[in-house]
C-alpha cells in the first residue's frame, strides 16, 4: 500500500492546520457577540452593495436596522432573484453585487432546474472561507493522519476541464468542481484528498461519464491505505460499499495487471491482488473496513434521511469509525458548522449571513414574519432565510433546520429536511415528519432500513413506503411497523392526523425492496448524467416513472 502522506508537504500540512484552527476559533469567539456580528454583517452587505441596481431599488443606502431591511426587501426564493441573476450572467455589471462574480455555482434545487448562484470575491472572503475552513477543524485535530493526499478518498471532487460558461464568460459549475486556489487566490483551500493520485485520473474519460470516473477513482484507491472517506452527500457514501461488490472482479484484475480502465498506465501489483482475493474468500461481501483496515473517518451530512441508515452503514467502514457531520449549507450560502465534536448539529455562522427564520409549518413568502436567531426554541423546526454580501437577500433556500440546543448562547441546528411538504389532501407532511416517524417506528420494532422513500399512491389516497430492510422482515413484522409508522405520523403531524380521522387518507402501505435497490437507483441516476454530488436521497417521489424505477428494478439489472 502507498504512503498516507505522499501529497502534501509537512509545511503545507502545518499551514493548513493553523488556518482551520484559526477560523474555528474566530467563529467560536463570535458566538459570544452574535447579535453584534449580525448587525455588522447587515451593515456590510448594505454599504458594500448600496450602489447596485438591487440596492438602489430597495433603498440600501437608507437602511440601518433589521426591521427597516425587512420592510424594504421581501422574502423570496430563487425565482425572486432569478431576473437579477440573469442580467448579471448576461454581462450587466453592478446588478446584485458591487464586485463581479468569478464563477456561478450550479444547484439542482428541489425541482431539478439548474440555478445560477453568483459567487463573488467579497462573499468568498467574508462568508464562505471562514466556515469552509472551520468545517475541517475537528477532523484535522482528532485525526491528524488523514490530511495526507493518499489517505483520503474525496467522493465529491469532480474537476471539470471545460465548464459551461454564462453569457458574461464566467464558469457555471458545481461548487465541488471549482479550484478555489486558482479562482480566489486561496492556496490552502484544496480539500483533503484533492491531491491524491486518484484525484487526477491517469486516463481520459468523457466529462459526463460519471460512473466510469467513480470506478477509476475507486480502483486506484483500493491500492492505498485509506484513512478517510469524504462524501458530503451521504448517498455517495452509502453507494461505495455496493460499488466494491459491483466492480470487485474488475478492480482485482486491473490491480494484478497494472491497468486502469483497461490501459496499462500503472505498475502491476500481484501482491495486493492476492490480498484482495484472500479477503473475498473470508468475507462476503467485502466491505470498506476489510479493504482499508486503517480507515477512521467518514465526513458527510448526517441529518435528514441519512439519519436512518448511517448508524448501520458506519459498520461497513469499520468499528469505531467516526462519522463527522458536514456543514449545513447550500450552494447559495452557509447556515451552520460544527465547532466541536457534536455528531449532528452545528452553530450558526453568525459572521457569514444575516439569519432569519420562519416556523417550518407556516407558509413562507414575500410578507412572511421572521424570527431572529435568539428567538428560536430548542426542539423547534424552522425554515432558514439568509442574506449575505454575495447577493442573496432574504433568500429562502427551502431547507428546514431543527434546533438541538445552544452553544455560547447561539442556536445549534441540524438539517431536518426540505421545506416543501407532501400535500395531497391537506396533510402538509414534511420530510422531518416522515423521517422522525420512521425512526420511531423502526426503534419500537427493533428493525433497520438501508433507505426509504414514499409517495401518495393513486386513487387509494394512502402513503406508500418503499423500504429496503437490512434483514428480511416477516409478514407480522411488516404489519406491525406499518401500524407503528401510522401512529407516529399522526403524533408528529396534525395535518396527517386530521386527514386520517376524516378518512381523506387511508393507512400507509409498505413495499419491501431488496437490500441494494436504492444503490442501483443511485447508479442509474448517475449513469443518466447527474453528477454524484447532486444525486441525493429522495424521500418524496411523486413522479410515477421515478417511483417505478425504484420499486420495479431487480437485482442484476446494473
Amino acid at each position: 500500500m502507498s504512503s498516507p502522506e505522499r501529497g502534501w508537504s509537512a509545511a503545507h500540512v502545518g499551514d493548513y492546520r493553523k488556518r482551520v484552527f484559526h477560523e474555528r476559533d474566530v467563529l467560536t469567539r463570535a458566538l459570544g457577540e452574535a447579535r453584534a456580528w449580525q448587525q455588522r454583517v447587515l451593515h456590510d452587505l448594505l454599504d458594500f452593495n448600496a450602489g447596485t441596481a438591487f440596492g438602489r431599488e430597495h433603498g440600501f443606502g437608507r437602511i440601518r436596522t433589521l426591521d427597516e431591511y425587512r420592510r424594504a426587501v421581501p422574502v423570496h426564493g430563487y425565482d425572486g432573484l432569478e431576473p437579477w441573476i440573469e442580467r448579471m450572467a448576461a454581462g450587466e455589471r453592478n446588478v446584485l453585487t458591487a464586485d463581479d462574480p468569478v464563477v456561478y455555482f450550479t444547484s439542482s434545487g428541489s425541482t431539478g432546474a439548474h440555478k445560477k448562484v453568483p459567487v463573488t470575491p467579497r462573499f468568498m472572503r467574508t462568508s464562505f472561507f471562514p466556515f469552509f475552513y472551520a468545517a475541517w477543524a475537528s477532523m484535522v485535530e482528532h485525526h491528524p493522519d488523514v490530511v495526507g493526499a493518499d489517505a483520503v478518498l474525496n467522493l465529491k471532487q469532480d474537476p471539470l476541464p471545460v465548464p459551461k460558461l454564462t453569457g458574461d464568460g464566467r464558469p457555471h459549475l458545481g461548487a465541488s468542481q471549482v479550484d478555489f486556489g486558482a479562482a480566489f487566490g486561496e492556496p490552502l483551500s484544496a480539500e483533503p484528498g484533492t491531491s491524491a493520485r486518484w484525484a487526477a485520473l491517469p486516463v481520459e474519460v468523457a466529462a459526463d461519464d460519471h460512473l466510469e470516473k467513480a470506478y477509476l477513482r475507486l480502483r486506484l484507491a483500493v491500492e492505498a491505505d485509506l484513512r478517510c472517506v469524504i462524501g458530503i452527500n451521504p448517498a455517495a457514501v452509502a453507494a461505495l460499499p455496493y460499488q466494491l461488490t459491483l466492480w470487485w472482479e474488475r478492480i482485482v484484475r486491473e490491480i494484478r495487471d497494472g491497468t486502469v480502465g483497461g490501459r496499462a498506465v500503472a505498475d502491476p501489483d500481484p501482491a495486493r491482488a492476492a490480498e484482495l482475493e484472500a479477503l473475498a474468500r473470508r468475507f462476503s461481501p467485502v466491505r470498506p473496513a476489510h479493504v482499508w483496515p486503517n480507515l477512521r473517518v467518514v465526513f458527510c451530512w448526517t441529518g435528514g434521511v441519512a439519519s436512518l441508515y448511517l448508524p448501520r452503514l458506519r459498520e461497513d467502514y469499520g468499528i469505531g469509525v467516526d462519522v463527522l457531520p458536514a456543514p449545513v449549507a447550500a450552494s447559495e450560502g452557509p447556515t451552520a458548522v460544527t465547532l466541536d465534536r457534536h455528531p449532528r448539529a452545528g452553530s450558526l455562522v453568525v459572521t457569514a449571513s444575516v439569519y432569519e427564520f420562519v416556523p417550518a409549518d407556516l407558509p413562507i413568502g414575500a410578507g412572511a414574519e421572521t424570527l431572529q436567531a435568539h428567538e428560536l426554541e430548542p426542539g423547534g423546526e424552522y425554515q432558514v432565510v439568509y442574506s449575505h454580501v454575495g447577493g442573496m437577500y432574504r433568500y429562502a433556500g427551502g431547507d428546514v433546520v431543527r434546533v438541538v440546543d445552544r452553544l455560547g448562547g447561539v442556536a445549534r441546528v441540524e438539517y431536518a429536511g426540505r421545506a416543501t411538504p407532501s400535500d395531497a389532501v391537506g396533510e402538509r407532511l414534511r420530510e422531518s415528519h416522515v423521517v422522525g416517524a420512521l425512526s420511531t417506528a423502526l426503534a419500537e420494532s427493533g428493525l433497520e432500513v438501508r433507505n426509504a422513500s414514499c409517495r401518495v399512491a393513486g386513487a387509494t389516497r394512502r402513503y406508500e413506503f418503499a423500504l429496503a430492510p437490512y434483514t428480511p422482515w416477516s409478514g407480522d413484522e411488516t404489519t406491525r411497523i406499518g401500524e407503528r409508522l401510522d401512529a407516529a405520523l399522526r403524533a408528529r403531524s396534525a395535518g396527517y392526523d386530521s386527514a386520517r380521522v376524516q378518512g381523506r387518507l387511508a393507512g400507509p402501505e409498505l413495499t419491501l425492496l431488496d437490500a441494494d435497490a436504492f444503490q442501483r437507483d443511485w447508479h442509474r441516476r448517475v449513469a443518466e448524467g447527474t453528477r454524484p454530488a447532486q444525486v441525493k436521497d429522495k424521500l418524496f417521489r411523486q413522479d410515477q416513472a421515478d417511483w417505478e424505477r425504484l420499486v420495479g428494478a431487480r437485482e442484476g439489472e446494473d
